[in-house]
């Protein structure tokens, strides 16, 4: 069975409800790095969540599925995680007056 089973919605309203208090901390301190923190536990949430997949037995198609719901919440999170990193990125470094390298966002703003 999965660490955090996301087919549970009461555990992605917990997800989201958390994901959404970082974000709000990240951006009212003006750090990046806080944002990066959510990314790399979502990131470990699915890195934990392939390798029950790949030792998972033949024959369990219940926690098969389980299994493959929990990754695609672990996906948008991962996204959604990255989108706010470069967001918050953006405005530490117009706060620092730095010169940023690229617009993190231009590239996501201009397809959409």
């Amino acid at each position: 069975m999965p660490v955090i089973n996301f087919t549970n919605p009461t555990l992605i309203l917990l997800g989201v409800i958390l994901f959404l208090l970082v974000l709000y901390l990240g951006r009212e301190v003006k750090k990046a790095w806080v944002i990066g923190i959510m990314l790399f536990s979502f990131l470990g949430l699915l890195i934990g969540h392939a390798v029950e997949f790949i030792t998972l037995a033949g024959n369990s198609g219940e926690l098969y599925e389980t299994l493959l719901v929990c990754s695609t919440v672990d996906f948008v999170f991962i996204f959604l995680s990255f989108v706010s990193y470069l967001w918050v990125d953006d405005i530490e470094t117009k706060l620092g007056k730095k010169k940023s390298i690229d617009n993190s966002l231009e590239w996501f703003w201009n397809k959409v």
